[in-house]
């Protein structure tokens, strides 16, 4: 492994490790505000300050190069509204480790999709049978999680 790919893979552990984090924090937020969506746009505030900071830190043009781009790229932003939503909505009577498993689940199944028909300018990787398996392997685990 090359540094370069260790430290890829470092800051996606510690993003993985924050997903659970985020969803316990943004649930109890919305808990105590009594609406989960109101949690998300608190949320998403300071998602965008923090995004606006190091954009402009970092390359403090590339706000001015937005216009002109496929409108299905900024469906990203729909797509992490939902998922901070409903994880902030079901997390709290769901459980926030029931609620993760389904999201590793979901991010598994598309992965594996998007990665075999290399959609979106994705790098092609085929679904093997060992990757199938190891899919398959952990819808297992979420269902022995629901048994519990």
């Amino acid at each position: 492994m090359t540094n370069e790919t260790f430290g890829y893979a470092a800051i996606m552990l510690a993003a993985g490790i924050g997903i659970p984090i985020l969803a316990t924090f943004n649930a109890a937020l919305g808990l105590r505000l009594g609406s989960p969506a109101a949690a998300a746009v608190v949320l998403f505030v300071i998602a965008f300050s923090a995004s606006l900071i190091v954009t402009l830190l970092t390359v403090p043009g590339a706000l001015g190069r937005i216009a002109g781009h496929p409108p299905q790229l900024y469906l990203a932003g729909l797509l992490v509204a939902f998922y901070v939503l409903s994880i902030t909505w079901v997390a709290p009577t769901f459980g926030v480790g029931n609620a993760v498993f389904f999201v590793l689940l979901g991010q598994l199944l598309s992965a594996a999709i998007i990665d075999h028909f290399a959609l979106m300018g994705a790098r092609l990787q085929p679904l093997t049978l060992m990757r199938a398996s190891g899919i398959a392997l952990m819808a297992c685990g979420v269902l022995l999680t629901q048994h519990g």
